[in-house]
């Protein structure tokens, strides 16, 4: 078991192409999102586990001696392979975390999550170790960022890391480091399983794009990354206007099954769009070029008007839209739609001051704005000098 403090980020998600189309078959194309999620551990020898997340208002602890004598294969459900699957938090999971009634449902999605991760990954050990585990995160929670991927894989990262089941990465005078593909590939199998304690039967594009970063393209449950683009800077908004994802799924399989000679060319359409993307981003992966920004451009304005063709428009997607175009922007939902998010591509020839009034008229909407990037780097660990001091002043508790 490690002795120092291990620092961890993993990056959130956004759909650049192939909302909803992806649901029949076609390509979605996926890229990190440049809001971060950050992980402090603390090991200690206090005979305690302890979680704090203060996005959600969780703070916890735990006794390790009470977990040394559970009976833990009940995490071993579904499958004999390593790491163990967990379809749904089980009962006995429940039971270890002792949640208040008054509980919210996120909160203990995330405190199980965490536990299953923990006692999985450390119950190698002789003993089960004692710490502390702090996470922040940039990412609002519930607006299809890719939060809860976020979240799962610092927990496994972090926790794989402390446990020396892969090596920390970090040395000396790294302020920065990433591992090996080999420990991603664990990484990234057990954030798997802590996104299923949390959402029961997930793609695994989200913790796929957290821990890898860059892009990725996903059709049919295969996973494939592209060629690292260079990170594309972007405003991202939240309209802050809740929405359903099953339900605006479901509305467009019914308006395919109604009329399936428009619907069926609109989505063969996204489909294109999402390859032509592809193609520009592997160009501009080489040799990146103001006209490759024009046809990213253009795709973004046509993929938003087919989305609104599928009914999955909403009149604050519009009026997110109008804004940035009134700028000389171009934007288009992403994700389920309905409300939801938006993201707007920043050419680098744009003014910083067209792009400060274009975020302070989004603000003006009710909206709330970030100027960010991405193609994002994924999973990393960090020398905590290294971190800006605001963010290392809330994972020190300060």
């Amino acid at each position: 078991m490690l002795s120092e403090v291990l620092m961890v980020s993993a990056p959130g998600k956004v759909i650049l192409h192939g909302e909803h189309a992806v649901v029949h078959g076609k390509v979605a194309l996926a890229v990190a999102l440049n809001l971060r999620t950050f992980l402090r551990l603390q090991p200690h020898s206090n005979g305690k586990v302890g979680l704090s997340l203060p996005n959600i208002g969780v703070k916890r602890d735990w006794d390790v001696a009470r977990f040394q004598l559970l009976d833990t294969s009940f995490l071993d459900q579904g499958c004999p392979s390593m790491p163990p699957v967990l379809e749904q938090p089980s009962g006995e999971l429940k039971e270890v975390a002792g949640f208040p009634e008054d509980c919210a449902i996120n909160e203990r999605l995330a405190v199980l999550a965490f536990l299953y991760l923990y006692l999985s990954i450390c119950r190698k050990q002789r003993t089960l170790p004692s710490l502390d585990i702090m996470v922040w995160s940039e990412l609002p929670t519930g607006a299809g960022l890719g939060s809860s991927a976020a979240y799962s894989v610092c927990l496994a990262a972090a926790l794989l890391t402390a446990c020396e089941e892969i090596p920390n990465p970090l040395r000396d005078g790294d302020g920065i480091s990433r591992w090996t593909e080999k420990d991603l590939e664990l990484i990234n199998k057990w954030a798997f399983r802590g996104e299923r304690v949390i959402h029961g039967n997930p793609s695994g594009v989200d913790n796929a794009v957290s821990t890898w970063g860059g892009a990725l393209r996903y059709q049919k449950g295969q996973i494939s990354s592209l060629k690292r683009p260079p990170a594309l800077k972007i405003l991202l908004t939240n309209t802050k206007v809740p929405r359903s994802t099953k339900a605006l799924v479901a509305s467009v399989r019914n308006r395919l099954i109604k009329f399936p000679e428009i619907v069926a060319p609109l989505l063969t359409s996204i489909d294109a769009i999402a390859l032509e993307c592809e193609r520009v981003l592997g160009e501009m992966a080489v040799d990146p070029a103001l006209e490759q920004y024009l046809v990213l451009e253009e795709l973004i304005d046509m993929n938003q008007h087919h989305l609104n063709a599928l009914g999955v428009g909403h009149a604050s997607l519009d009026r997110l839209c109008q804004v940035t175009m009134a700028h000389g922007l171009h934007s288009k939902l992403t994700g389920a739609g309905g409300g939801g998010c938006g993201i707007t591509l920043l050419k680098p020839d744009v003014e910083q001051l067209a792009v400060e009034a274009t975020k302070q008229a989004l603000t003006g909407c009710g909206f709330d704005c970030w100027e960010t990037s991405i193609g994002a780097p994924g999973v990393s660990v960090h020398l905590a000098t290294s971190l800006d001091t605001p963010i290392r002043q809330v994972l020190d508790g300060l």
